[in-house]
């Protein structure tokens, strides 16, 4: 099978399309490159959608825990801690075996029991809860000369939400959650290695990354081939937030302005 067959036969096969057996045999470097792409859908899935919805909860969450109202501030600080406290792997195999109970409960939470929607949930809450955490920090560092400029020309509530504290707020946190998003990508990857199946062997970039180097007994091929993808994906993280933050920092100086600085979380 020539490389351009392959690439027809294994481009979409994480997504249910293509050849349904995996390679045997011989492991040609198309194969790893073309399979390990494929389940690389699956992680740019996941990270999109989370940190798309999970940046609403995120800003709600910071909102709630800077409130005087404890029945607002104290939902929102044991969520985040209960998130940030406990390692993300835990997180999929309790999220995984509560929605397979919900699921005898009633038929709506069948689809939970699916990692493209069950993993999506828990990466939502975990990447929420972090970014909730970024978002306080800097709604506690906003100038209080920018609030009280707000409220002397008449601005509260929502106006002095939506014009000012919201536009600093995003302005001083980008540099941290963009670090946090990066990270999110990252812990996509643990997504089939918890307790959420790959059904019809359609999994992620790791799986097929996995599946090699258990056939070959070389993980020295597949894994750098891994994480030379996940490069090229941090590089268009890195690409997409440094034009956000030039957004949010245009009428600051240049001198003045923020800087993305990729910081690498060892553990989380």
């Amino acid at each position: 099978m020539s490389c351009w067959d392959t690439i027809q036969a294994y481009a979409f096969r994480s997504l249910g399309y293509g050849e349904r057996l995996l390679p045997r045999g011989e492991y040609s470097l198309c194969e790893h490159f073309t399979l390990i792409g494929s389940g690389m859908m699956w992680n740019i899935y996941f990270g999109i959608l989370a940190l798309i919805s999970g940046f609403v909860l995120a800003v709600a969450l910071a909102v709630a825990k800077s409130s005087p109202n404890a029945r607002l501030r104290k939902p929102a600080e044991w969520f985040i801690f209960i998130f940030r406290g406990s390692p993300l792997f835990i997180q999929f195999f309790f999220g995984y075996f509560l929605f397979l109970s919900l699921k005898g409960v009633s038929s709506f939470f069948d689809p939970f029991t699916s990692a493209w929607l069950g993993a999506l949930v828990v990466l939502f809450c975990n990447t929420a809860a972090y970014s909730g955490e970024i978002f306080y920090g800097a709604l506690m560092s906003i100038p209080k000369g920018d609030i009280e400029a707000a409220d002397a020309y008449g601005m509260t509530g929502w106006m002095r939400f939506k014009r000012i504290t919201f536009p600093t707020m995003l302005r001083l946190a980008w540099p941290a959650y963009t670090n946090e998003a990066i990270f999110l990508f990252h812990a996509t990857t643990l997504v089939f290695f918890s307790g959420f199946p790959a059904l019809r062997q359609q999994g992620d970039a790791l799986y097929y990354a996995n599946y090699f180097a258990d056939k070959t007994f070389n993980p020295f091929i597949p894994y750098p081939i891994l994480a030379g993808y996940f490069i090229l994906l941090t590089l268009v993280v890195i690409g997409c937030f440094g034009l956000m933050n030039k957004r949010l920092n245009r009428h600051v100086p240049r001198a003045a302005r923020s800087k993305l600085k990729l910081r690498l979380n060892l553990i989380r």
